[in-house]
């Protein structure tokens, strides 16, 4: 069997590391901002009036549609006086032919502002869509990785259903090629949302299985934002947040729906997780999920919280002291104990927490020989950009998909 700590080679792990360390010392000159928070639809007329908005599309899918949660927004956008057009034909997994089709109607009804509602799907659609607008001549595989995208989107107003990814928050938009169910990531600085509306009566309708895996998302975000090596005084603030705040209340909005605290504090903890992972990033948590969805459509956050305990086990001693105050933050073990047992501490009350709402241990339908070119995809995505707290090899990474799977 595989050992977990195969030494990466000496002058790879070097050059991932200067890559790291390049990337962090640029962060207080980097363009990172924040979108304008807004607290209800009924302030979008406002935000249209100030942009000069004519026609504005909005990016979502049928399930949104079908439950109502679309209706608030046509109102307030109709009561402006502008018109609009819906696309509501996103995957659980956005597709290049998504974010394509979604240009298409853009384009064909003169359209010029973006308003995403939906979860992280619909934003990330619609972050594609606005990045192909103002590139019309490339490809969206062409614009995939880091800073390949520089000229300023249309107006983009994200409305979150969810509390957990983030996405209103994030310079990320993740698309998968349905082709080579390959999922890739485009992260450039414009496509930060220009405003935000957090309205937790919105998240009331989301299913009790996606309460749990999306506040289980968030709480992935926050917790590789701070036991990463490019963390900041400011992203290591929020994450702790980010986890006081899931572990309070996920819970809680998990058994009753239409605990409107609860849900506003998720809110908050996804919005406060998805800002400190903009600026520290994520980790091989993300690598894997994101395998994995682009090869069976694994939901994003159900994959994280399963893979999670996992890969923070792997990482063993270096991060112990970071997991540890994590617990104490978490309030599942004190400051006196040893950082070894309070990590372990930590990583239990995940587990325990996932088993609480339902989620199971295990992924089902990993096939064998599957894993190679998985390992291989997460290996790419997450060396050398991820600064992780422990670099692992390919090698390492495909064994992970053993133990967080049933393998066919």
């Amino acid at each position: 069997m595989l050992r977990y700590k195969e030494r990466m080679n000496f002058f790879k792990a070097i050059g991932c590391r200067v890559f790291q360390l390049s990337f962090r010392a640029a962060l207080p000159m980097l363009p990172y901002r924040e979108p304008r928070v807004l607290s209800s639809c009924r302030e979008i007329g406002a935000v249209l009036e100030k942009e000069n908005s004519k026609r504005i599309c909005i990016v979502t899918d049928a399930g949104i549609v079908k439950n109502g949660l679309v209706a608030p927004l046509e109102e307030a956008i109709r009561a402006s006086g502008r018109d609009l057009v819906i696309y509501d034909r996103t995957q659980p997994n956005p597709t290049v032919e998504n974010v394509e089709e979604a240009l298409s109607l853009y384009l064909e009804n003169g359209c010029d502002t973006i308003v995403a509602i939906g979860g992280g799907s619909a934003m990330d659609c619609a972050k594609g869509l606005g990045a192909r607008v103002v590139y019309p001549k490339k490809a969206l595989g062409r614009l995939k990785g880091v800073m390949r995208v520089f000229r300023p989107l249309p107006p983009l107003i994200a409305i979150p259903t969810t509390a957990g990814t983030g996405s209103e928050t994030t310079l990320a938009a993740v698309i998968t090629d349905s082709v080579t169910h390959y999922k890739y990531a485009l992260m450039s600085f414009p496509l930060i949302p220009h405003y935000a509306v957090l309205d937790a009566t919105l998240t009331y309708s989301l299913p009790p299985s996606l309460t749990a895996t999306t506040g289980m998302d968030a709480l992935t975000h926050a917790v590789e934002a701070y036991i990463g090596r490019s963390t900041t005084k400011k992203t290591r603030r929020l994450s702790e947040e980010a986890v006081r705040l899931v572990f309070e209340n996920v819970e809680n909005a998990y058994r009753d729906g239409t605990n409107h605290e609860a849900r506003e504090n998720m809110l908050r903890a996804a919005y406060r997780a998805g800002v400190a992972f903009s600026m520290s990033y994520v980790g091989y948590i993300h690598a894997i999920a994101h395998s994995l969805g682009g090869q069976y459509g694994v939901p994003h956050g159900f994959a994280n919280a399963v893979i999670m305990p996992h890969v923070l086990e792997a990482y063993g001693k270096s991060a112990c002291k970071k997991l540890h105050r994590l617990g104490v933050v978490a309030g599942v073990c004190s400051e006196e104990e040893p950082h070894e047992v309070g990590a372990d501490r930590f990583i239990a009350a995940v587990r325990e927490l996932n088993a609480k709402m339902n989620i199971p241990e295990k992924i089902t339908g990993i096939k064998r020989e599957d894993i190679p070119e998985m390992a291989r995809h997460a290996a790419r995505e997450a060396n050398p950009l991820y600064p992780v707290p422990r670099l692992m090899t390919q090698r390492e990474l495909a064994l992970l998909y053993y133990r967080i799977g049933e393998i066919e």
